[in-house]
């Protein structure tokens, strides 16, 4: 990726950081119970390793993939499921990890099809929050981070499958950094 088309959103540093601050709410929440961390494919699988890691109650940990987002940045509004869990999570307490709420419509399908299955407790931790794209109103239980709009890639968030392998976040122009790609 070019210099001329990213900047820098979030250091690596200050997302560890801050995945330690989130690993020890949930910690301290969950404190003397188990959690089955359910991750949301593709994008939350290093905000998610990180943060088990950093965990100090047990848990077990499963993928669902769902998503709102086809080849370009906006939400299409139809949600698709291509993964369900494999654990049971009848009687649960079932944390979904996600690393961006953007339109709250893909994270509201996964709780209300989670929830129809009779956890103990259900509730979201995101990487990143976008409260001003939202279609509908949900508000995840931890948050990384907060911002107002702009398209980001790194740490597990890609443009078009690429980029995830970044260890910090950068905001991009995708139709630039698009236009850039295909110029080189």
């Amino acid at each position: 990726m070019a210099d001329s088309s990213k900047k820098v959103f979030l250091q690596s540093s200050e997302i560890s950081r801050r995945v330690k601050e989130l690993a020890g709410e949930i910690s301290r929440d969950y404190a003397g119970e188990e959690i089955l961390m359910i991750g949301v494919l593709k994008g939350a699988f290093i905000f998610m390793a990180d943060l088990v890691r950093a965990l100090s109650i047990p848990c077990q940990t499963d993928f669902i993939r769902a998503a709102s987002y086809g080849a370009g940045t906006e939400s299409s509004g139809k949600i698709v499921m291509t993964k369900d869990v494999e654990l049971v999570v009848d009687g649960r307490n079932v944390l979904i990890v996600e690393d961006i709420v953007d339109s709250g419509l893909t994270l509201q399908y996964i709780v209300d099809t989670l929830k129809a299955r009779n956890p103990k407790s259900v509730k979201v931790c995101a990487f990143l929050d976008k409260r001003s794209r939202r279609k509908v109103p949900f508000e995840a239980d931890y948050v990384g981070f907060t911002m107002d709009d702009g398209f980001i890639v790194g740490y597990g968030l890609d443009f078009n499958e690429q980029y995830r392998y970044l260890p910090a976040v950068y905001v991009i122009d995708p139709v630039g950094h698009h236009k850039n790609e295909e110029q080189q």
